[in-house]
């Protein structure tokens, strides 16, 4: 898909896992190619911050030029939605046309979506009433090979830039980890129903105080489904979900109004 550059059209890219990330860099340079693009993103790793917000401390931004093509970036001392607050208040010019989130280093379909500052901050841009994408790639390498994920941010950028986004303006997009030429093309799915068996491992440090680690291992609570985001990535296609951050459980709502 041809790209169809437009000077008025200015990106937001932001990420979870730094400025520096070499998943933002794919992002950045994609949305170059279709517009104006500025970088806001955190100083240091910041996954599973969820939509979590700085309130006790000042917020720093330091402008950056380690982008080139033009593009402005800045580093924010605070959480992925900080960053996406403080760019749409304060550093950009205007409301940005579309914010893109990503690529995260790992995977962020079914349950992991409410534990991701990727989408998290897509989801505050969203809440903006900003058409947002958050990314993640099912390679948690620093170093992993994006060019099949850039081939595919690109084209899932035209789609939703030519045809129109959903209403919910906001969709998450996982990639699998595997050659171009292995990926099987995407599927519009759901969250798959799932959850994590955690696991904390205790040990001690040399004055003998505990400290635990997190571990854990993702349930897949439907299996068998076809539907899902899990279903699609592990059989070689991307997964794209429509995300809302409404949390209403609207088919309870009957059951309270007739039980309570």
């Amino acid at each position: 898909m041809q790209a169809n550059y437009n000077p008025d059209r200015l990106f937001l890219i932001t990420n979870d896992d730094d400025v520096t990330a070499k998943g933002i860099r794919v992002l950045a340079n994609v949305a170059a190619q279709w517009g104006r693009v500025v970088v806001v993103a955190p100083d240091r790793p910041q996954s599973a911050m969820g939509h979590a917000i700085t309130i006790n401390q000042p917020l720093r931004i330091t402008k950056l030029d380690v982008f080139g093509n033009n593009i402005e970036a800045y580093a924010c001392s605070g959480t992925p939605v900080d960053c996406v607050k403080l760019a749409v208040d304060k550093i950009l010019p205007q409301k940005p046309n579309f914010c893109l989130s990503g690529i995260n280093h790992g995977s962020n379909y079914s349950v992991n979506v409410i534990y991701s500052g990727t989408m998290s901050a897509a989801m505050e841009a969203a809440m903006e009433h900003i058409p947002a994408i958050g990314f993640s790639i099912l390679d948690y390498a620093p170093d992993a090979d994006l060019s099949a994920a850039e081939v595919w941010v690109h084209r899932i950028l035209g789609l939703a830039l030519n045809n129109g986004m959903p209403p919910c303006n906001l969709l998450n997009v996982n990639i699998p980890k595997l050659p171009l030429d292995e990926i099987k093309g995407y599927k519009i799915c759901r969250q798959a129903y799932a959850r994590w068996e955690e696991d904390f491992i205790m040990r001690q440090d040399p004055t003998g105080n505990k400290y635990y680690w997190l571990t854990g291992k993702f349930i897949n609570l439907e299996p068998k489904a076809t539907d899902t985001d899990v279903f699609a990535l592990e059989n070689g296609y991307l997964s794209v979900v429509p995300v809302q951050y409404d949390l209403t459980a609207y088919n309870d709502i009957h059951y309270l109004n007739e039980q309570w």
